[in-house]
């Protein structure tokens, strides 16, 4: 279930992948909207009333197999994801994935054969001297040309006593849904809690539109996590669809 902690040990990942500097920005959204953009076999989560609509940018950082390093000049990338939080069969808890999008060819690719909606597109994530990380991603939107720019300071580190049940459901997920063909696929996860900054952002650049979904007028909630070491297990075919 989603919660601070991880849902279940991986005895075998299949892969590693370290995800740092991320910025977590989060908006209320309308549940039947987001409903209508879900396979069937998922059903909205909804938290704290609503549902959530994330635009999630950060480092992808030592991509690799078990057991072999990382290769210096591929394996690591910006990454950014569109994202909401559902349920599955049986009730697992997930994120689902609208889009992602990063600048390596060959890793876009080996994700869609397990389901993840990438795209390749231009991609940026720096930290500047004065701390201030600046993110830019081109195809987050229905006009794959439009620009994303955020830029994330840096705030005081969140106590684990200060920390809400909606944050930890916001951050802590387990897992992802995705779909080949007919088929639901999940993908189980485990890392350790996120170590979470309050923060603010600047956006200077947004699309009409993420991944087809409109964002709703006002300011996200806004958080930020230099990042976990990530074991990722292997996808399994959940049910015909």
């Amino acid at each position: 279930m989603a919660g601070r902690d991880p849902e279940y040990a991986i005895r075998r990942a299949v892969n590693l992948q370290d995800w740092a500097d991320l910025t977590f920005l989060h908006w209320r959204v309308d549940a039947g909207a987001v409903q209508q953009r879900l396979p069937r076999g998922l059903e909205v989560e909804v938290l704290d009333g609503d549902a959530w609509l994330a635009v999630v940018p950060f480092r992808m950082r030592d991509v690799r197999m078990p057991g072999l390093p990382a290769h210096p000049r591929w394996s690591t990338f910006p990454e950014c994801n569109v994202r909401t939080y559902v349920r599955g069969p049986g009730g697992r808890t997930g994120v689902w994935f609208f889009r992602l999008v990063c600048p390596r060819r060959s890793f876009v690719r080996a994700m869609r054969l397990v389901g993840l909606p990438y795209v390749h597109a231009a991609s940026s994530a720096v930290r500047a001297p004065d701390g201030v990380h600046t993110y830019a991603f081109a195809g987050l939107g229905t006009d794959r040309d439009e620009r994303f720019e955020a830029h994330t300071t840096v705030g005081p580190a969140i106590a684990d006593a200060d920390r809400s049940e909606l944050l930890d459901a916001l951050t802590g997920r387990w897992g992802t849904w995705g779909r080949v063909g007919r088929r639901l696929v999940h993908v189980p996860v485990e890392h350790p809690p996120w170590p979470l900054h309050d923060a603010r952002v600047e956006l200077t650049a947004l699309p009409c539109d993420v991944a087809g979904l409109e964002l709703p007028p006002g300011a996200p909630l806004v958080h930020f996590s230099p990042g976990v070491s990530t074991r990722v297990g292997s996808p399994r075919l959940v049910q015909d669809r």
